[in-house]
């Protein structure tokens, strides 16, 4: 390797490259396998085309062809399910300024009709002598992007296959700087994830600015004479990710800050009179200016996922997103059975830990306003925390606490500097802390060597960095406005890789899924905690069917306050438990056969023998079904107070391939029959469904993989049916 590293540095132009297979060009027909149903047996690999032109990266449901010479440019992507071609003209690899001068990363220059483009043009496309040029490629085992481990109960414990294929590039004009494109690709799904990387090999310090790790000319997704990009939809042949998204909104898209769909003045054979068709996607932190790299160090990108997609179902997008966290991110689909504990000293923590033990619970989470501050490190705050941890683990509960960061101040000197005033202020949350400040450094630090030293397995971060910039220009993790929102992501994408690969379980508010947390809330107003639990429970049901269309159920929790919670009379809260037994249960219920852990908030889980009872039976109901709870929802129908709602969940793959939830919200006795769509459950012409713990009934599909599936539901209650 080194041989080969001399040789990229020494010469202008050396191809080193791996020996590929030959493309078979019998490989390019669409697959008849439903992903989403059925595995797909064609694993990614890498290919050369027969006069050796081409690369082909392929793995039977996605298909990217990147020309070689004279530079590397993507010439074809597409989706192998439907046939879709998504390129209309080459653009650039990627873009990057260094020192304060733009270049481009590969690509080829000549196309002149940019709607569509022909195999046939490209051998008589040129290069330009200021662009990044392609050294070598590589191809190898994909490798895990966070060395996970884990300590609760996950769904899947497998880490991701596939592919990675790196483009190794370097430039005439600024020397002893190579840069790296990659692309992984993901065996069983289409997805390529996209980054780029830049090694400063040289001896001096370089500064990188607006990095675009991806500049795609996609094909339009209507035709519009007049209008503004704002006005006309974007590709839906393609959905994109990536892992630099923050705003507490607990929604990637809203939380996205590195898509940017824009219009293509060269493309002007488009119909819209002004160029206006929002047609070239291009990926790049948008406030991220100027980032110094140091000699030796490595600068890499935000990840880019790139997912394919074949339907505008609602449903079956939200799947292929589902399994996409699934593939790439395992770590979401851990998830232990929690109590968020509100406790003013050690015996009441003692106490939760015996009850989680005697229902079933799996983890006891120190809620806000608990008595465990992990910012003390101090060796007597340690000693007891660690005692406490160990009789946790003595009686296999995990334990960790909550800490807040972003939505509080700290100091002149640590706050973000707002960099219209130049004071601080101006940030998400009014006032709050800038990560790159002495503070900041010190409370990673602190939460690092705390967990650590008392054993904690969760952390739950209220308030983690929400994308503030800063404009100070002495706080040590940052050096001015430029860079601080890079600096301060770093920092907090640390904490949480450290988290995730010392089998630390992470609650976020924001969306860090990619960066190693496992859950975040599934959406809710607090206010409406304090509402009566009739409100509650029809209201509960409603977040569960609007937030899992595109997160899955682990990915998820949901609120229970067995206390008071910010204001309401007595009608709002379950305490005292025996006395509302049956709102409790059915609260539990909704939650768990959703396969979603809520927050079960105050100071016990039962008051009485038979309120333990109740818990515990709802708790080994749900561990029964756990999978098949934890598999994903197909949308049944919302809760809305009129009439039953419900949800289905589907797994192809396990035993039981699907469960209903139906509930009756109504005060008199429901009949009804309704259509329920089996399609994703894998099965084709029967199955045996049974009521509850009753006999089984054979039912047979039809065409469109329906039956009708007939219920009686009791006033406001619920009923469940397994399907096998």
């Amino acid at each position: 390797m080194k041989k080969i590293l001399a040789l990229i540095l020494l010469a202008p132009f050396v191809i080193y490259s791996q020996q590929l297979p030959t493309w078979n060009p019998q490989s390019d027909k669409l697959t008849t396998t439903d992903w989403l149903v059925k595995p797909v047996a064609i694993k990614a690999g890498a290919y050369q085309s027969a006069d050796k032109k081409d690369l082909i990266f392929y793995n039977g449901l996605v298909k990217r062809t990147f020309r070689l010479s004279p530079n590397v440019a993507c010439t074809d992507f597409k989706n192998m399910s439907n046939g879709q071609q998504l390129l209309r003209a080459i653009k650039p690899e990627a873009r990057i300024t260094i020192n304060g001068t733009g270049y481009n990363i590969g690509g080829l220059y000549g196309q002149k009709e940019n709607a569509y483009l022909l195999p046939e043009w490209i051998d008589d496309f040129k290069t330009s002598e200021n662009d990044f040029f392609f050294v070598s490629y590589s191809v190898s085992d994909l490798k895990p992007f966070l060395n996970r481990k884990t300590k609760a109960w996950t769904f899947s414990k497998k880490q991701p296959s596939g592919k990675i294929l790196s483009f190794l590039y370097k430039s005439k004009a600024i020397k002893n700087v190579l840069i790296r494109v990659n692309y992984e690709l993901y065996d069983g799904i289409p997805l390529v994830v996209k980054w780029i990387s830049v090694e400063n090999a040289s001896n001096n310090t370089i500064t990188i600015g607006n990095i675009v790790n991806e500049s795609l000319a996609l094909v339009e997704e209507e035709s519009a004479v007049v209008g503004t990009p704002e006005q006309m939809k974007k590709q839906h042949g393609i959905y994109v990710e990536t892992n630099y998204a923050f705003n507490n909104a607990m929604r990637y898209d809203i939380s996205d800050q590195t898509t940017h769909w824009k219009t293509d003045s060269v493309y002007t054979s488009q119909v819209n009179y002004d160029y206006k068709t929002p047609a070239l996607l291009e990926v790049y932190p948008e406030k991220v200016t100027a980032v110094e790299v140091k000699a030796g160090e490595i600068f890499k990108s935000p990840r880019t996922h790139e997912l394919l997609m074949d339907s505008y179902d609602r449903e079956r997008r939200g799947l292929a997103i589902r399994k996409m966290y699934s593939t790439v991110a395992p770590w979401t689909t851990e998830n232990p059975i929690f109590m968020h504990l509100v406790s003013k000293n050690d015996q009441e923590v003692i106490n939760a830990i015996d009850q989680c033990k005697a229902t079933g619970y799996e983890a006891l989470i120190l809620s806000f306003g608990s008595h465990c501050n992990m910012e003390d490190t101090n060796a007597a705050n340690i000693k007891k925390w660690k005692e406490l941890a160990d009789y946790a683990h003595k009686n296999g509960i995990l334990i960790g606490s909550y800490s807040l960061f972003s939505s509080r101040r700290i100091s002149d000197e640590d706050d973000v500097i707002d960099p219209k005033t130049g004071k601080p202020g101006g940030a998400f949350f009014g006032n709050a802390p800038c990560y790159g400040s002495k503070w900041g450094l010190a409370y990673s630090a602190k939460l690092k060597l705390f967990i650590s030293q008392t054993g904690f397995d969760i952390f739950e971060n209220d308030g983690p960095y929400p994308g503030d910039v800063c404009a100070s220009t002495s706080h040590p993790g940052h050096k001015d406005l430029h860079d601080s929102q890079w600096r301060q992501m770093e920092l907090q994408k640390d904490l949480y890789h450290w988290c995730n690969e010392n089998g630390v379980y992470v609650n976020a508010p924001d969306w860090y899924f990619l960066d190693g947390t496992n859950k975040i809330a599934i959406g809710y107003r607090e206010v409406n905690f304090s509402l009566p639990r009739e409100n509650q429970k029809i209201l509960n049901r409603q977040n569960i069917y609007d937030g899992l269309w595109e997160k899955t159920p682990a990915m998820s929790w949901g609120f229970v306050p067995l206390t008071k919670y910010q204001g309401g009379g007595p009608e709002a809260v379950l305490e005292p438990l025996s006395e509302h037994l049956k709102d409790y249960e059915q609260l539990m219920i909704q939650y768990y056969g959703a396969g979603v852990q809520a927050c079960y908030r105050g100071p016990r889980l039962y008051d009485t023998e038979k309120t333990k009872q109740t818990v515990s039976n709802v708790v080994s109901w749900y561990k029964k079904y756990r999978d098949i709870m934890n598999s994903d929802i197909i949308h049944l129908r919302r809760a809305d107070g009129r009439d039953w709602d419900g949800i289905l969940h589907v797994n192809p793959q396990t035993k039981i391939k699907g469960l209903v939830m139906l509930y009756n919200p109504l005060k008199e006795r429901i009949t009804r029959t309704i259509k329920l769509p089996l399609y994703y459950t894998g099965l084709t012409t029967t199955a045996s469904i049974r009521e509850k713990e009753n006999a089984a009934r054979k039912y047979t599909l039809n065409r469109n993989y329906e039956i009708d599936l007939s219920f009686t539901i009791e006033p406001e209650g619920y009923t469940w049916f397994v399907i096998e």
